[in-house]
């Protein structure tokens, strides 16, 4: 079964192409050598440097296996301006009760930052968000019960 496709952006791609030859030419090497290292002060089965430079190169073997199953299914998103939300659209909203509105970039899921407004296409809100159009309702279906926002503007 191919992986779903991951949404981002070309500055997205471009990061976490960069990202993927700094792992694979940079850091791998920098990893070997703390192992080899490690190897040499003895005893493996009690050697904590050992230990640690193992898990490092496991965990960055991982992310480069990660990075580049993403990259293989990347599809570039191009900034566009509908009239109804997709993936690239910033989207302005009303919780059902609030009076401030909140304002949300949809992106794919490896871009995804609350914290700078980033919403993931696969949460739940913008799961509710695709396909709707300015002045309409939703309801999302978070862990914590439903709730409902109003489309207030899409850009």
């Amino acid at each position: 079964m191919p992986d779903a496709p991951e949404y981002l952006t070309q500055e997205k791609y471009d990061q976490l192409v960069k990202e993927l030859d700094y792992l694979k030419t940079k850091r791998r090497k920098e990893v070997a050598e703390n192992l080899e290292y490690a190897k040499s002060l003895g005893d493996l089965s009690e050697n904590a440097e050992y230990q640690e430079a193992r898990e490092m190169q496991a965990n960055i073997e991982d992310r480069i296996m990660k990075l580049e199953a993403m990259l293989q299914s990347a599809v570039i998103v191009k900034m566009q301006h509908t009239e109804a939300v997709s993936i690239g659209s910033t989207v302005s909203l009303i919780r059902d009760g609030a009076k401030d509105k909140v304002t949300y970039k949809i992106v794919g899921s490896e871009e995804a930052d609350l914290s700078q407004g980033k919403l993931s296409i696969n949460s739940p809100l913008g799961q509710a968000l695709v396909g709707k159009k300015k002045g309409e309702t939703l309801v999302a279906k978070t862990p914590g019960g439903n709730v409902s926002y109003k489309v207030v503007d899409i850009e």
